[in-house]
Order: structure tokens, then C-alpha cells, then sequence
């Protein structure tokens, strides 16, 4: 079987091409790739495949197995994986996920096997239950931050101090596994560093922490929008590199970053 390594600000994953058919066994092909010491190694795998009401359909596992709705730097890898590959000439792009249709704009001056290829896409509404809400974890702290769906759940939590191991690599995974989040939650630490510009870590469900992660990205410029602690036009800072994120003038928010491919091979 063989599969490219790519990563979006460090967001890595190994992408497949399956538009004859899913592997048997996913989840636990996903599990074993996703190894750092005994596979590949990555935060999951994507799958590519056919789609009947889009360009491509994209399946997002997890590196514990567990099936994704929706990942903001995979579908910017799967739109320069497609575009390189020859799979389709197209700039514009509509990619099915298990959160709806996303359209996709590569780079006018894009070409295929560029190294890195930068992408925009049109993440849609989000979905806000709430800006500001206190959870109390299984250690006793607590943590206030904002509800958001991006196709996938996030907890924003703003301070003003620096996103720290403590917070990431503590609070987070209580955080995920939360009474209040029954499908568990991506978990975001965050700070403010200018009215453009926010700082940020991510732990991630069924992942831990990320380089990256662009629906949080989304979520976490959301939420400092709502919070009126920037203006609309946000770049986020994160471990792996830096994303673009926009709301505009019909809510939806749109992202803007790199995809790279890191090396390509065969498994079995």
C-alpha cells in the first residue's frame, strides 16, 4: 500500500489513496501507522476517496483509532495530495467530510509537486453554545472557555499568561473526557498577543497535543472575536507554524495556511 507523509504547520498525517476501496481493519491500520517508533508515525490517517456529491471525499482516523469529522490541516494536505497527483487540474475544490462539504482554493500560482502549497478554505459557520463557561476537572481546578463547533467540538480557554506544559499536558486531557463534552473535546490554551494576533496550544482528542490544529485555530480566533479581544482578521501562532483566519462579512470563517509533503513510501 503506499502512502505520502504530509503535514500542515506540522499537523502530520499519512494519506492514502483510497478511492478503490477503504482498507480492512482502518482503525487499526491507523493505530499502527500513526506509531511513531514501530510505524510511519503521525497524528492519524486520511483517507482519500471517491465522492458522490464533491471533487473528493476525506476520512480522518485518528492515532487511536478513532474516526474524525473533520481536520483543517488534512484537507489543506488533501487538496495539494489530489492537485499533485494529477487527480484533478482544478484551483477550486470541493472536498466532502463528515461535517459537509468544504471548498477548497489553492494557490493561483501553485504548481503540482511544489513542496509547499499554500491553500484557503471556506470552513463554514461555526456553531457557538457558549462564550464563556466554567467546567471543574477530576483535580478540582477549573476552567472557563468557549464552547465551538467547527464540524468538530472545541473548549477555547483564554488567560493571560503563556500556554504552558502544566495547561496542555494537565488540564488537557481531563479536559477532553469531561462530563460536559460526551464525544470528548479538542481543548484549546490560548493568549492574546495583539488585536490580530493569538498565541496558542492544542490538546487534541484522540490525538494529544498537536504541532497544529485548524479547526482549533478556527475556534480559537472565534472565540477571541465573540470576546471582542480582536478584530476579525486573526493569525494564530501556533507550535507548528502560524494560520490565517478570517470571518467574513457572511460569518463564515475562512483559513489560510500551508500543506507540505515530507516523503512518500509503501507499507503493507
Amino acid at each position: 500500500m503506499k502512502f505520502t507523509k504530509m503535514h500542515g504547520c506540522g499537523n502530520d498525517y499519512v494519506y492514502i489513496d483510497c478511492r478503490e476501496g477503504v482498507p480492512d481493519n482502518v482503525n487499526e491500520l491507523a493505530i499502527r501507522l500513526s506509531d511513531r517508533h514501530k510505524g510511519i508515525g503521525g497524528d492519524g490517517i486520511i483517507l482519500i476517496c471517491k465522492s458522490e456529491k464533491a471533487d473528493f471525499l476525506m476520512r480522518i482516523f485518528n492515532a487511536d483509532g478513532s474516526e474524525g469529522k473533520m481536520c483543517g490541516n488534512g484537507i489543506r494536505c488533501v487538496a495539494k495530495y489530489v492537485f499533485d497527483k494529477g487527480l484533478t487540474d482544478k484551483h477550486h475544490l470541493e472536498i466532502d467530510t463528515l461535517s459537509g462539504v468544504k471548498i477548497i482554493d489553492i494557490a493561483p500560482n501553485a504548481k503540482p509537486g511544489d513542496e509547499e502549497t499554500w491553500v484557503t478554505v471556506d470552513m463554514g459557520l461555526p456553531v457557538t453554545e457558549a462564550i464563556e463557561e466554567t467546567i471543574v476537572l477530576s483535580d478540582g481546578s477549573k476552567l472557563t472557555g468557549s464552547v465551538i463547533s467547527m464540524g468538530n467540538p472545541h473548549f477555547v480557554v483564554y488567560s493571560d499568561e503563556t500556554p504552558s506544559d502544566a495547561m496542555v499536558l494537565g488540564q488537557g486531557p481531563l479536559a477532553e473526557k469531561h462530563e460536559r463534552f460526551p464525544d470528548r473535546s479538542n481543548i484549546e490554551f490560548a493568549k492574546v498577543t495583539g488585536k490580530d494576533e493569538v498565541e496558542m496550544r492544542v490538546w487534541e482528542r484522540g490525538s494529544g497535543e498537536t504541532m497544529a490544529c485548524g479547526t482549533g485555530a478556527c475556534a480559537t480566533a472565534v472565540a477571541a472575536i465573540l470576546r471582542g479581544l480582536t478584530e476579525k482578521d486573526v493569525t494564530v501562532h501556533l507550535r507548528g507554524g502560524d494560520l490565517r483566519i478570517r470571518l467574513d462579512d457572511n460569518g463564515h470563517v475562512l483559513m489560510t495556511g500551508p500543506a507540505t509533503t515530507v516523503f512518500e513510501g509503501d507499507t503493507f
